[in-house]
């Protein structure tokens, strides 16, 4: 008999997903009922619809997506964060186009996470042998983040989950003193981070070299 899973996948490019999908359907063993959504604010209804239904076995989820309509969720990290917290027990397989080091690091450190993948990377072949992986709970990187780890990705702290909140915020338009409307800090602990995410990226100047750093090195 065929294993039931219900998978989630989280990707706003149709010929991509179209892709995913049709590898996830050749895998043998497995029933899928599969579902979709093309920006935050559509993973968000799907998960919290699935909470009072039945529980999502996997996650696969694009990095770079739409941010919700109310801005709390702003990339695929947050709702990789979400989905931990709300699907304990599912597997996250985490799908990207970003080949930046920092922001590679900074992905292993702080999202949760079965496998990370380059898109580059992803061919039927490796897709199919990182399902496997993560459904015999092994985790699972692509070739380009297999070198990557070679150079120690994880030797490094870069920027947590508010620190990412506070540079996406800011691309927006969003003034430092009117953060504390969108992040849970008080101005002055706000204020600090951004001191600290400009030393770390070795920025003097104003916030547009900030965001112009923060761009060029993939985190925005």
């Amino acid at each position: 008999m065929k294993k039931e899973l219900k998978v989630l996948i989280i990707e706003d490019h149709p010929m991509i997903l179209q892709s995913y999908k049709d590898v996830l359907l050749t895998i043998p063993n497995y029933k899928f009922s599969l579902s979709t959504a093309a920006n935050c604010s559509e993973a968000i209804r799907l998960m919290n619809k699935s909470k009072f239904e039945s529980p999502i076995d996997l996650f696969l989820i694009d990095i770079q997506i739409d941010p919700s309509e109310d801005g709390k969720i702003t990339s695929g990290e947050d709702l990789a964060l979400y989905a931990r917290k709300e699907f304990p027990e599912s597997k996250i397989i985490i799908l990207t186009a970003i080949d930046n080091t920092e922001r590679l690091k900074s992905i292993i450190k702080n999202t949760p996470h079965n496998a990370l993948m380059i898109k580059t990377d992803i061919v039927p072949k490796t897709l199919f042998k990182a399902f496997g992986s993560v459904m015999n709970s092994k985790q699972y990187y692509s070739k380009k983040i297999q070198t990557l780890k070679v150079r120690s990705l994880k030797n490094e702290d870069l920027l947590d989950e508010v620190d990412k909140r506070i540079l996406f915020h800011l691309s927006k338009g969003v003034k430092t003193k009117d953060l504390v409307n969108f992040i849970d800090l008080k101005l002055s602990m706000i204020e600090k981070r951004k001191s600290v995410i400009k030393q770390i990226f070795n920025v003097i100047g104003s916030d547009a070299e900030l965001l112009k750093e923060a761009e060029k090195r993939g985190f925005i």
